[in-house]
């Protein structure tokens, strides 16, 4: 009999981690269920031409895209097409190669008797925890067909969103980029051209120290680009490993938190998927403590999803999930009161969701602000340089004409 190791959680919220024997991974599942614990990650030891656990391979899927297929198989689903048939036609008219072999290994274990949402836990990269969970509960429910239109709006939403974002930073990206090209050549191929007009005013002393400043910098730049080329590529190497270690990326999420006018920006971005995650979740009957452990990830920050949850360590112990939100000085007070009457009110589901769509309407208007105060701002900065240029290379042909 096939042995699985698994991870998952008791009624108190502690982590367990064990092994057990089970014919099938459903089985697995069931017999842990059983035991009075929540299922986090269950992998087989044995090799499966399928892939192994939840750590199947395969190229992420554009969230608008998958978006599309969670909505397509509800409707077909609604329509009373049978969901293995639903899931062949859709595996069939795909064009997304990704999608299509993710597909093909969902329709072969459901075929073998596994359920959609354990199908879905076998391709991370593709289906979401989201749509694992709101899938599983949803066929537990007798609402499937609903639970993945919910899936299917709400991972639009967050597209959208991401869009938004996005689109509203190109604009400055791009001024940006195009003034550092524009300077960079002015010093290092327009700027040189005058070293030779001003040497003799070098040699007897009298170069304006602004002059002099400049045709150093741009000498610097001409002999030692490559240096600069190559620190910066090692500085990106470098970053990037800190990023991939915990502590390295706790201590990039506390500083993005502390960004002037940025940081207030990104905080209000993740308590709103925080938020959106979490009521879209319980309104699908999914437990709050697998919700809390799924929306903490989405907030996609170490500080607030260590705050998350150590907010659902305390719920295990009978508290409510406001007091310790708004301990943790990572939720705004708005946010934790409103939660907090949720709670008592037993509205919790709705109220979240209440709470992200209006905090994102504030956070779009806060980013558009941010963004109209930096246009002019980068403007003003590449036009000191620009005229800081000019100002160097003038002075000593004013002077030489006040000689002359």
């Amino acid at each position: 009999m096939p042995e699985f190791s698994y991870t998952a959680r008791d009624m108190t919220g502690q982590l367990v981690k064990g092994r057990l024997s089970a014919n099938t991974e459903s089985d697995a599942l069931a017999a842990l269920s059983g035991q009075s614990l929540f299922p986090i990650k269950v992998a087989s030891d044995e090799a499966k031409p399928k892939g192994a656990g939840v750590s199947f391979g395969g190229k992420r899927v554009n969230a608008q895209k998958i978006s599309v297929f969670y909505e397509q198989l509800s409707t077909l689903m609604t329509n009373g097409v049978p969901m293995l048939r639903s899931l062949k036609i859709l595996q069939e008219q795909t064009q997304i190669a990704a999608l299509s072999d993710a597909l093909l290994d969902v329709i072969s274990r459901i075929e073998d008797g596994e359920t959609l949402s354990n199908s879905f836990r076998h391709h991370p990269k593709v289906f979401s925890d989201m749509a694992v969970n709101m899938s599983k509960a949803g066929a537990e429910g007798g609402f499937l067909e609903d639970a993945l239109t919910r899936v299917a709006k709400f991972t639009e939403q967050q597209a959208e969103l991401k869009s938004r974002t996005v689109g509203a930073l190109i604009y400055p990206m791009v001024l940006g980029t195009i003034g550092t090209i524009i300077v960079s050549v002015l010093l290092i191929f327009f700027v040189p051209s005058f070293g030779s007009i001003f040497e003799t005013m070098r040699s007897q002393g009298n170069l304006p120290t602004p002059t002099i400043w400049l045709l150093a910098f741009s000498s610097f730049l001409q002999s030692w680009w490559w240096m600069i080329g190559v620190s910066m590529v090692f500085l990106y190497v470098i970053v990037m490993y800190q990023l991939s270690t915990p502590n390295g990326r706790l201590f990039a999420d506390k500083w993005k938190l502390k960004i002037p006018l940025l940081g207030s920006v990104l905080t209000s971005l993740a308590i709103c998927r925080f938020c959106r995650v979490l009521g879209t979740l319980l309104k699908n009957g999914v437990p709050i403590l697998r919700g809390l452990e799924i929306s903490s990830e989405a907030t996609g920050n170490k500080v607030l999803e260590a705050a998350i949850m150590k907010a659902a360590d305390n719920i295990t112990s009978g508290e409510t999930l406001a007091k310790p939100l708004a301990a943790s000085n990572q939720f705004p007070r708005n946010v934790t009161e409103m939660i907090s009457v949720a709670e008592e009110s037993n509205t919790l589901d709705d109220v979240l969701i209440n709470i992200s769509e209006g905090l994102e309407k504030q956070t779009m208007r806060k980013l558009e602000i941010m963004v109209k105060l930096i246009e002019p701002l980068m403007l003003v900065v590449m036009a000191a340089i620009v005229m800081f240029v000019v100002i160097a290379l003038l002075l000593p042909i004013m002077q030489m004409g006040q000689t002359i």
